[in-house]
């Protein structure tokens, strides 16, 4: 009989602390021609990040990393075990989880669901919107090893969700605990990527940063472009909750320097807000599912610590979704439906075929 099963995907963390852990890390994370998809050449890219990037950064990530890392290990890979195992007490089929960088891995986890008889197999990357340097290339890094540990395995994939209604819903009665507390305004931070990604997404080549307002001027393109999707989550989330037009914005954070990426830039608002009067602030970070280096480090932390010297007062960080009942609830509603009907089945090979 056939044999079904779950696999949850998110983005991964250093095994430790350590700065030979973090070096590990960084290398096979930047290391990713999707992630740092120029210079082409492989062994350029090998030389800018290991001869110029990871020397550099090693240790300031190392010690960003130890500022948020828990008892029982990174927070992104405890919080995102602790959603497996809430699924799997939801579901009788067996739910996997696998990190596109370090461990758990994704050979891992194929060879023991493939020891379980597993034939038919529904990816779940933990990412709501599309990016080529997070969707996309964990999707596609499961089918290249799929390939090779279970080539006739039946690999299906959860589209990205970014302005589904449930998904909206999750987000919204998630947040508003933090929305009922007295505030100046809601800062939407996105993670960024870089503007070349967004061009290289459209195969137009005739939409994105060509057309006036592209973002919300209905396109084909919009399916693969990161920020059409973060701004149609934007408004999906002000509509369900009703908020005032005035009192919310958008930005994206965590650039590298050396080309441009998408402005605005969370860290200049942080500065700028208070200026405008903003001086109680909620930052919430729909891009991320589970809290990670990126929202308490770089936002709870660095990012508190930026707005109020620059004369802010209050600063609250609305938690990720982690593993709250209603991103349960959430899950096991897909999975079901992918049970009975398959029709949130979405192939990964046609991904492969574009780059």
């Amino acid at each position: 009989m056939s044999q079904s099963a779950v696999l949850l995907l998110n983005l991964g963390s250093p095994e430790s602390t350590s700065v030979p852990d973090v070096k590990r890390y960084l290398r096979e994370f930047l290391g990713d021609e999707r992630v740092i998809d120029k210079p082409a050449a492989g062994f350029l890219r090998r030389l800018l990040v290991n001869g110029i990037i990871i020397p550099f950064r090693a240790k300031k990530s190392a010690h960003a990393y130890e500022s948020v890392w828990t008892p029982e290990g990174s927070p992104l890979v405890v919080t995102s075990r602790h959603t497996q195992t809430k699924l799997q007490a939801r579901t009788p089929l067996p739910v996997e989880l696998a990190m596109n960088y370090g461990n758990p891995s994704i050979p891992d986890a194929l060879h023991r669901l493939v020891r379980q008889g597993v034939d038919r197999l529904l990816l779940f990357p933990q990412y709501p919107h599309y990016a080529m340097s997070s969707w996309e290339t964990v999707v596609v890094k499961v089918q290249r090893e799929a390939a090779k540990i279970a080539p006739d395995l039946k690999i299906e994939c959860v589209q990205p969700y970014f302005a589904d209604a449930d998904y909206i819903s999750a987000l919204v009665t998630s947040a508003r605990p933090y929305l009922a507390q007295p505030h100046d305004h809601l800062l939407f931070s996105y993670h960024g990527i870089p503007v070349r990604h967004l061009t290289k997404g459209d195969s137009s080549h005739a939409h994105c940063q060509v057309v006036p307002d592209c973002c919300t001027t209905c396109s084909p393109a919009h399916a693969t472009c990161y920020k059409a999707q973060v701004t149609r989550t934007t408004h999906e989330f002000v509509r369900a909750a009703g908020l005032d037009p005035a009192k919310w914005s958008i930005s994206f954070q965590s650039r590298i320097a050396g080309e441009p990426w998408i402005a605005p830039y969370t860290d200049h608002l942080f500065e700028e807000l208070p200026k405008a009067g903003k001086k109680r602030l909620l930052v919430i970070t729909p891009a991320f599912v589970t809290d990670c280096l990126e929202t308490l480090e770089e936002i709870r932390v660095e990012g508190a610590e930026q707005y109020k010297e620059a004369g802010g007062q209050e600063f609250t960080h609305i938690p990720c979704l982690n593993d709250q009942p209603v991103w349960i609830d959430f899950l096991e509603q897909r999975v079901r439906a992918w049970q009975q009907t398959g029709a949130l089945a979405f192939s990964a090979g046609d991904l492969v075929k574009t780059r």
